[in-house]
Parts: C-alpha cells; sequence; structure tokens
C-alpha cells in the first residue's frame, strides 16, 4: 500500500516582515535603491483623485510621492514597518502620513474610494497562495473608481535566483551600527515559491545580536498575472520592461503591469 505524503501549507507571505522593518531601508539602499521612484512618482500625480499604495513599508516609495504633493494612502499588514513611516510628516499639510495597518487581502476602505492603486516592488509576490492573490486583486478593484489605474511591478529574477546557503551578501555601516547579512536560498518550484532565509548580525561596539527571519515570495509569469486581472474585471493598458517606458518581453529586467478598473 503506498501512503500518500501531506502536503506542507504554503508559508504566509506576510510572515517575517516585523522583524525585517529595521533592516529594511539598510538593504534595499544597497540593491534597488530608488530606481524605481521617478516612475510612481509621474504615474501618481497624473491621478485624479487620492492614490493607494498597497505595502507601503517603511516608505521608499510613499515617501517622494508625499514630498512631490501626491494625495497619498498607505496600507500595510507590519505594524514595523508602518512605525517606521508614520514617523515621516506630510510634507503639504504637517499632519502624520495616512498610514493604515491592514491586510491588502481584505482592504478596509469603502467601494471606488481611490482613482489610483500602485503596488510597487513585488509587493503581490508575497501572497503566497492562489486564493490569496485573487481575493487582493478584488479587492484593488471594489476600491478603485471606474476607469481607475491599477499598476503592478514584479520582481522577474526571484525564481531564477540560485540555491545556496548562508552565504555574506552585504556589509556596512548603518549609523551606529555595523551590519552583516548573511542569507539562504531555497526554491519550490512546483509551487512556485521563493524563501530567503535572513540572518542580520548587528554589532554596536562590543555588543553583538543576530536577527533571524524567513521571507518567502511567490511569482507568476506576466501572462498568468495578466489572466488574473482581467478575471476580476481590469482592462490591461501597458505592460512595460523597465521603468522608462519601454515594452516588456520576457527577458526584461522589469516588468511593469498598468491596467484600468472596467
Amino acid at each position: 500500500m503506498t501512503r500518500s505524503r501531506a502536503r506542507r501549507p504554503n508559508p504566509e507571505g506576510w510572515q517575517g516582515w516585523d522583524a525585517y522593518a529595521p533592516f529594511y531601508d539598510w538593504e534595499n539602499a544597497q540593491t534597488v535603491g530608488r530606481r524605481d521612484v521617478a516612475f510612481w512618482r509621474r504615474l501618481a500625480l497624473g491621478a485624479d483623485g487620492p492614490v493607494l499604495e498597497l505595502g507601503c513599508g517603511t516608505g521608499r516609495v510613499s515617501k517622494p510621492l508625499l514630498k512631490a504633493g501626491v494625495d497619498l494612502v498607505g496600507v500595510d499588514r507590519s505594524a514595523g514597518m508602518l512605525r517606521r513611516l508614520r514617523r515621516y510628516p506630510n510634507p503639504k499639510s504637517r499632519v502624520p502620513t495616512r498610514v493604515v495597518r491592514a491586510d491588502i487581502r481584505s482592504l478596509p476602505f469603502e467601494d471606488e474610494s481611490f482613482s489610483m492603486v500602485i503596488a510597487p516592488y513585488g509587493i503581490l509576490q508575497s501572497l503566497t497562495r492562489e486564493r490569496d492573490l485573487v481575493d487582493a486583486l478584488a479587492a484593488t478593484a471594489r476600491v478603485l473608481t471606474p476607469g481607475g489605474t491599477f499598476g503592478i511591478d514584479l520582481v522577474p529574477d526571484v525564481p531564477q535566483w540560485r540555491e545556496y546557503t548562508n552565504r555574506v551578501q552585504f556589509r556596512g555601516r548603518a549609523g551606529a551600527r555595523h551590519l552583516t547579512l548573511v542569507e539562504s536560498v531555497r526554491q519550490d518550484r512546483r509551487r512556485r515559491l521563493t524563501t530567503f532565509s535572513q540572518t542580520y548580525i548587528e554589532r554596536r561596539g562590543s555588543e553583538k545580536r543576530e536577527h533571524t527571519f524567513n521571507l518567502t515570495f511567490r511569482t507568476l509569469a506576466v501572462p498568468q498575472m495578466v489572466d488574473r486581472l482581467e478575471t476580476v474585471g481590469f482592462r490591461i493598458d501597458r505592460v512595460l520592461g523597465d521603468y522608462q517606458g519601454r515594452p516588456w518581453d520576457a527577458r526584461a529586467d522589469v516588468w511593469v503591469i498598468l491596467s484600468t478598473r472596467s
């Protein structure tokens, strides 16, 4: 008799981000930096009403948009990330940045509240199950006005990362701290999941602390994501291969999908 193997549940994509919060800005300054910010600023300044940013985190994109005068609301599930963003004052109104702690699968806003929703830097890839993605896309369609724009940015190279164990990725100073990032990568190609196991070694003088957590991402190809968008009522306007507006192809370093709520 053959014994069936129990199927392991997908790891929850929101897990790990509170632990990551103290290091997120430092790491991204070594990698993506601000190369996508000008694109999102141009797009958001063209909105005819409030803009919602999914997964606003510490404000890497939110802060430049607020400074440019965008009427922006941010939403994120991680309390640790949002604590850092809430310290940033809105330069136009001089009130704290408008951010909401919530799950993007069930947005706590009224129907048709926003003229644009943006999802920068692979935030939708943190949805590790198909049902999660469907719920988030449906929630986005609900809060968008008819004709409103939904902009998605995907990170295409995540499934191509080679597996490795305990590799030192970055070293450097962050204020009074010296940080070392030690990382391992695992691929579950059947479920399209990539898990980054990260250990940050933090040194302050003679003191040493280690912070370990996992981040898991699920990656769909552009045609698959387009299909999901159309299923919940979006019309695809453009698919871009970089932040300057060039057309997408399968070898592009960036996958940006711009769609309209029908």
